[in-house]
């Protein structure tokens, strides 16, 4: 992984001389990991000045840990009591001869902003942007199979659980029993939160997990994802308890997945990420449902959770091959429940077959 670490480093380099700066401070958790493996918490990194440069706060006396950042990469361990290692990054720049480094302002506080320009008072300081999060957006097959096999996991634990008998369990045991199974079958831990929704709290966006039992005749949604090697995947999918479900049940289903499909069909190399999202707008919309939708029907995936692309009305871009996105959508019935549907899928040419997709547990309306 050296060799792609050292690529990533270089392409960063070749945007900050192109525009006008000499180096570049990432402290951004996740844009650190892309850049020099993974790092200690906190660490950052100094990109340009001649040498790349790690530099993190000494683990407490003891302390092994399991992180391993790019043995090619220079690491630098501040001495105890740490500092801030954004500021020490700051003076390793002007001791290397750096002028002008470029920050993520949008990560740094204006706190540390300030200690940075204390330290260096002529560090000319300039804002990298986003020019991480764009390197970071089409992914390598290495990181593809990451992904995959996060979704493996995911799968497996969601699997596991449908077979179990869930009458009368609450959402937050059934929420803490997927977390464990994640961990179980190999993931480094859950993506996100998991959600589990149960009867009138089913198919609600950002849900957590209560005390409300499983009863029959619910609507079940539940929400999750596993992480492996940095990567979080995310599958979300509806069941009916216990017995056949009710008409207006299976109307709501065929519904959402006909909106679930339509996107699903809309990732290809070119599109346009507001045009993803119309296509599932356009199928809840015209059935009565356009009111409120989440901002949001799907999201890039990959070292975050939440990445670019977003499929919102007014997004903006096109859609690349290689690029991990979920499509979520969801609606809820106050007082009755709801359903969402969501998969991570890997946008692909026609030529390779179209959108792969990776979660693959079944979403047929199952009552379990």
């Amino acid at each position: 992984m050296s060799e792609v670490y050292a690529v990533r480093r270089e392409r960063l380099r070749e945007r900050c001389a192109a525009g006008g700066s000499a180096a570049a401070l990432v402290s951004r958790p996740a844009n650190v990991r892309y850049l020099a493996g993974p790092a200690p918490e906190g660490a950052v990194l100094l990109v340009g000045g001649g040498e790349d440069l790690l530099i993190c706060a000494a683990p407490p006396s003891g302390q092994t840990g399991a992180a391993r950042p790019d043995d090619a990469l220079r690491t630098q361990l501040l001495p105890a009591p740490a500092g801030d290692p954004a500021v020490a990054a700051a003076g390793a720049a002007v001791s290397l001869g750096v002028d002008s480094l470029a920050v993520e302002e949008h990560h740094l506080t204006v706190a540390r902003h300030r200690a940075l320009g204390s330290v260096a008072p002529r560090l000319r300081l300039g804002d990298l942007g986003g020019a991480v999060e764009q390197l970071r957006l089409v992914k390598d097959e290495e990181e593809i199979s990451c992904l995959r096999i996060a979704a493996e996991i995911t799968d497996q634990a969601l699997g596991e659980l449908l077979e179990s008998i869930l009458v009368g369990r609450t959402e937050r045991h059934l929420a803490l029993e997927l977390e464990r199974r994640l961990v179980d079958h190999g993931a480094d831990g859950p993506a996100f939160p998991t959600a589990v929704g149960t009867g009138p709290n089913a198919g609600r966006g950002g849900h957590r997990p209560t005390d409300r039992r499983v009863e029959e005749g619910d609507f079940l949604s539940v929400c999750l994802g596993a992480t492996y090697r940095g990567y979080r995947c995310e599958i979300g999918r509806t069941f009916v308890i216990g017995t056949s479900p009710a008409d207006w049940q299976i109307e709501l289903y065929d519904l959402v997945f006909a909106a679930q499909r339509a996107g699903r069909e809309a990732l290809v190399p070119g599109a346009a990420c507001r045009d993803v999202d119309r296509a599932v707008r356009h199928v809840l919309g015209s059935a009565g449902h356009g009111e409120g939708l989440a901002p949001v029907t799907g999201h890039g995936v990959g070292l975050e959770i939440d990445e670019e692309p977003q499929f919102a009305p007014a997004a903006m871009g096109k859609l690349d091959a290689c690029v991990p996105v979920t499509v979520e959508p969801g609606v809820h019935l106050p007082g009755r429940g709801g359903v969402r549907i969501d998969d991570t899928l890997v946008v692909r040419p026609e030529a390779d077959g179209g959108p792969e997709l990776l979660t693959i547990t079944t979403k047929e309306l199952l009552a379990l």
